[in-house]
């Protein structure tokens, strides 16, 4: 089938030559039974990739499941996937065949793969190197014939050399890799995306499609779309649905862009003074950390410099700017503002008003290992909860099941 049949077929708008080699592979590799692995970015239609791959190959009359690994519980997703027997947990009152006993013969879509817990993965593993599999709680190796078409919308090499997803996993995905390609690495299409999706809507709600004027269709191709083609239909709804006038300029257009726009740059890059090192980070949380050790180690510079000033008063008279730079000093650790004064003779001590007695400085060694902040902040949510995972989960801002894992992960126990 050629590539302009595969479109009219299953949808897909876009001429960009990155979408169409992606095509390309996923057609070729179709009438095969080798493993698959789609990524990109969130929103970009992985998804749709796995049913072109599915309904082209000769598994097509077979059923064909789309499983969303980041949505199911660490606790159960072994129990979906491969099945249990009766009384092998809390809550299994009957046996249940999982998803590679119900679609054997057909193909399986496991979405958001680096999520899946390691011990699955090595579950998952035997199935793909033998088809075999034991349900939770039995003893019995079962058979399987399922293609395995897998997506992620992380770099699973890195997770890999992190230790969260194991490595002979990944090789044995990574069999036919599919780049499926950002929304803004294809601005071509976006004019012809939104067309689509205007008509779409206009149809849906029984109005004119709405259409945009030549410098609004020029802003909304240089939009970095950080949602991707999901992001830009829900664009071309709040515009089909508010839009006063049909013919939209840019500056009607300004009102449904999101302002992060301007400066979005994915994740942001923090870089050291000297600007000799820099690191991107690949959650807020590291970036919060960063932050917040690189604010302690301030604060212990300069009570390092106060101390020094205390110490030997005549280091002002050498070096004046160093009075700027401890004047109205405020440390927490300490107690409150240390004042000190800006006019000191050469044989007279420095002024300190402070009513607490000031204690020898020490410098602070603090660790900067992101994964040993979180189990302490972890083991923190716990006992101010008493135990209570849920809460735990919820003051940290994290799922309960995320906080399941990190327990196992940093073996806490709690």
């Amino acid at each position: 089938m050629d590539l302009q049949s595969i479109k009219n077929r299953f949808g897909i708008i876009g001429n960009s030559p990155a979408l169409n080699y992606a095509l390309q592979v996923a057609s070729q590799v179709s009438n095969t039974d080798l493993t698959v692995l789609i990524v990109g970015e969130s929103g970009v239609g992985k998804e749709a990739f796995s049913q072109i791959i599915h309904s082209l190959s000769a598994r097509k009359h077979n059923p064909f499941i789309a499983v969303n690994c980041g949505a199911i519980p660490e606790g159960t997703i072994d129990s979906e996937l491969f099945g249990h027997e009766k009384g092998s947990f809390t809550g299994a009152v009957d046996s249940r065949k999982g998803y590679f006993e119900t679609v054997n013969g057909g193909t399986i879509f496991l979405d958001e793969i680096g999520e899946m817990p390691l011990g699955t993965q090595a579950r998952l593993l035997r199935v793909l190197e033998s088809g075999e599999f034991i349900r939770v709680g039995s003893s019995k190796t079962q058979k399987t014939d399922v293609r395995v078409v897998a997506a992620s919308n992380k770099d699973l090499l890195q997770l890999v050399q992190n230790g969260k997803f194991r490595e002979d996993l990944y090789y044995r995905l990574n069999t036919v890799p599919i780049r499926v390609p950002a929304l803004r690495d294809r601005k071509e299409d976006i004019p012809l995306l939104f067309r689509k999706f205007a008509v779409d809507f206009a149809e849906r709600y029984k109005t004119a499609p709405v259409q945009l004027d030549e410098e609004a269709r020029q802003r909304l191709m240089n939009y970095p779309f950080p949602g991707n083609v999901r992001e830009l239909k829900n664009i071309a709804e709040q515009i089909s649905v508010l839009a006063i006038e049909k013919q939209v300029n840019a500056k009607e257009l300004e009102k449904f862009l999101p302002v992060h726009d301007q400066s979005m740059s994915r994740l942001p890059v923090l870089a050291h003074a000297n600007g000799h090192e820099s690191h991107e980070f690949n959650n807020e949380r590291e970036i919060l950390y960063k932050l917040f050790f690189d604010m302690k180690r301030d604060v212990t510079e300069l009570k390092k410099l106060f101390f020094e000033v205390i110490q030997n008063p005549s280091v002002v008279h050498q070096n004046p700017a160093l009075i700027n730079q401890v004047k109205e000093l405020q440390t927490p650790e300490m107690g409150g503002p240390l004042l000190v004064s800006s006019n000191l003779p050469s044989a007279q001590p420095v002024v300190v008003h402070h009513d607490q007695r000031i204690h020898e400085h020490e410098e602070v060694d603090e660790s900067l290992n992101i994964m040993d902040k979180e189990k302490e902040l972890i083991i923190k949510a716990l006992k101010k909860h008493r135990g209570k995972r849920k809460d735990a989960a919820m003051d940290l801002g994290i799922s309960e099941r995320t906080l399941y894992r990190k327990l196992k992960e940093y073996d806490i126990d709690q």
